[in-house]
């Protein structure tokens, strides 16, 4: 009998072949839904993060303007035109010597140049207006339903001045102004937004999925109002508002002509979308599987756009407020009394505002260039993190 002998051989030596397990972080990542991969991956962007809080930031100024206003954007002082920022204090000194906690802000002394007759104002620190919070002021009625009179920061004697952001050529209070225009500024191009995106999703799903008339309808459309220049058709329809209308209704057409314009863009982004979207495997299954032609469209592949329309409306935004300033200043837009960004920034077509009264431009063009940067950045996250499989 001959027997064989086995002898273990070594190891040969180099990099392991063992197959690495996934960490319990892949692995949980592996199981989430798509909601939770875009989180994920929005949520380490840093800057779109902080972009979204500017935002709601900005969202919850309009929202409580009433409350957040020192004073109401109307009321007028002319003996105080054009004044300058007033900085806000925190300790004030008694006659003793000790300081104690106040928030207070400083007066004003009136000078007139007797030569020029220029009006200038000097910073009297022998005058100190005390500053309090939910001070009772100047009366409104809050979101147009309850009256109400209660205001976050103002002056706790109501005939004292607080103007930390300065005042226009009436003598008004500049920040109240600025408060006030956030909400119809941030509200036009959220409404703009929802009609352009209506508009958009629909006449874009119905070209990209039907294709054939349907499409070259939908695209002919497309391209006769991108064709038309933006300016004079603006004017030519601004010029056709009644002047006898409501400012009300005045918001609502702006709003409206600014939103027509505003829906191309998405509808040719879906049409695309659904052009490499209806011949997939899941929308066969479904058309074999007996559904109609609405819930093919709206079931099963605009959920998939979801997350790329959200970008893309976050995009919008930002060209919807731009296009109500420009319009505003120009003109041809909102007008006194609608208060907003655009229309604060009618005075810089005054020369001496900008020479002696350049506060009156820097806060509104601020906020203009701090929204839409914040919108812009919030909409790149948005869009980087759509897809979430990539690296």
């Amino acid at each position: 009998m001959t027997v064989h002998t086995f002898i273990d051989e070594e190891p040969e030596t180099g990099p392991s072949t063992t197959p690495l397990k996934p960490s319990k972080a892949t692995s949980d990542m592996g199981d989430a839904n798509q909601w939770t991969l875009i989180w994920y991956k929005f949520s380490r962007n840093k800057l779109a993060v902080v972009s979204g809080f500017v935002i709601l930031f900005f969202c919850l100024v309009g929202l409580f303007a009433e409350v957040l206003a020192p004073s109401v954007p109307d009321a007028s002082r002319p003996q105080f035109t054009n004044a300058p920022p007033q900085n806000l204090g925190f300790f004030v000194t008694d006659a003793d010597g000790s300081s104690r906690f106040q928030l207070h802000v400083t007066g004003y002394t009136m000078e007139v140049d007797p030569a020029s007759l220029r009006r200038s104002y000097v910073v009297d620190p022998e005058q100190i207006v005390p500053v309090g919070l939910f001070v009772q002021g100047a009366p409104y009625k809050m979101w147009g339903l309850f009256d109400a009179n209660i205001h976050l920061l103002g002056p706790v004697n109501h005939d004292d001045t607080m103007y930390l952001l300065g005042t226009d050529r009436l003598g008004r209070d500049l920040l109240s102004r600025l408060i006030h225009g956030t909400r119809i500024s941030m509200s036009i191009g959220l409404v703009g937004v929802s009609i352009s995106l209506v508009l958009g999703v629909i006449l874009g799903a119905l070209s990209g999925f039907y294709g054939g008339v349907v499409d070259t309808v939908i695209q002919r459309v497309i391209e006769v109002i991108s064709s038309m220049p933006t300016i004079p058709l603006w004017l030519g329809l601004a010029a056709a508002i009644p002047l006898t209308w409501s400012p009300l209704m005045v918001y609502f057409i702006i709003t409206l002509i600014v939103s027509l314009f505003g829906w191309t863009g998405l509808a040719r982004e879906v049409r695309g979308r659904f052009f490499a979207l209806r011949g997939e495997d899941f929308v066969t299954a479904a058309k074999l599987d007996g559904s109609s032609e609405r819930r093919v469209i709206f079931r099963h592949i605009l959920p998939s756009l979801t997350s790329h329309i959200l970008a893309v409306v976050t995009l919008a935004l930002p060209t919807m407020i731009v296009a109500e300033t420009a319009l505003s200043f120009l003109g041809i837009g909102l007008k006194a009394p609608i208060v907003s960004w655009g229309v604060l920034l009618q005075e810089a077509q005054n020369v001496r505002t900008i020479a002696n009264a350049s506060w009156q431009l820097v806060w509104p063009a601020g906020a203009v260039v701090v929204t839409v940067l914040a919108y812009n950045f919030l909409g790149d996250g948005l869009r980087d993190a759509a897809d979430p499989y990539e690296a």
